[in-house]
């Protein structure tokens, strides 16, 4: 695991690498806040989050140990570390790329802005995998696409490719694949040619009621998704979604 920090002219590029699918992991999480508060100390406008590799982040290892023995610590130690993210003071661009699911759909969503080309895909997978939401996606999808076009994306698993994110709103600019950062960069030194003060202040009261939810939501979140990563649901799902095969869901 790697997270690098490169700044350029009041532009951050925060780059994390963790193949093959970026999943996140508290200690990565950390990193990344520790890259964005050095940033913004530093005196940087806008941050451009990215990831190598094939795909943006496939979210939380669910095959990992941890997750099953102790879900309950191991999701709130997981939503502790992105509650950093959330609380940097500069705006934050994703370049995504190749994949986001579930955790890094989130992570995606903790940004203000989401730059990705027409053949990202962007999935809330949870009820596929037979758990709750996290990653504050119970706050930040519906504020982003509408509560209708979330409730979709949350109940069925729904995939949503660049196009359709482009159309209702879950990105801001459709990029040709593979130029996904390059247009990520673009957008990012456009907001830091405004004053920084005053784009630190907007920003402050934009998320405002965001920041103001975040706490209770996390917390219902990690509940819900402790209590269900004990049902025989989301055992099959998330074998299901381990074998790459179609889960079978009996209710229990």
């Amino acid at each position: 695991m790697s997270v690098n920090l490169t700044i350029d002219d009041h532009v951050a590029l925060i780059e994390w690498k963790r193949p093959p699918a970026n999943h996140f992991d508290r200690e990565l999480l950390d990193s990344i806040a520790d890259a964005g508060e050095h940033a913004q100390d530093a005196g940087v406008r806008a941050i451009v989050l990215a990831s190598a590799g094939k795909h943006f982040c496939a979210g939380a290892d669910f095959a990992a140990g941890q997750i099953r023995a102790d879900p309950y610590g191991a999701i709130s130690a997981l939503y502790e570390a992105g509650k950093r993210i959330f609380a940097l003071e500069i705006p934050v661009v994703a370049a995504v790329q190749g994949a986001a699911v579930g955790g890094g759909l989130g992570l995606a969503c903790a940004a203000d802005f989401r730059v990705a080309s027409a053949q990202t895909r962007f999935q809330a997978n949870f009820a596929r995998l037979g758990i709750h939401q996290g990653f504050a996606t119970s706050l930040t999808v519906p504020r982003i696409v509408g509560p209708q076009h979330a409730a979709y994306m949350l109940y069925a698993g729904h995939s949503v490719r660049g196009t359709q994110a482009l159309r209702i709103g879950l990105i801001d600019r459709l990029a040709d694949d593979g130029h996904e950062r390059e247009e990520a960069f673009a957008l990012a030194r456009e907001i830091a040619a405004s004053a920084p003060l005053a784009v630190r202040s907007i920003r402050s009261t934009l998320r405002a009621e965001l920041l103001a939810g975040l706490d209770a939501a996390l917390q219902r979140e990690v509940d819900e998704q402790a209590r269900l990563m004990q049902t025989a649901d989301a055992a099959a799902g998330i074998e299901a979604s381990l074998a790459r095969e179609t889960p079978m869901f009996e209710g229990r």
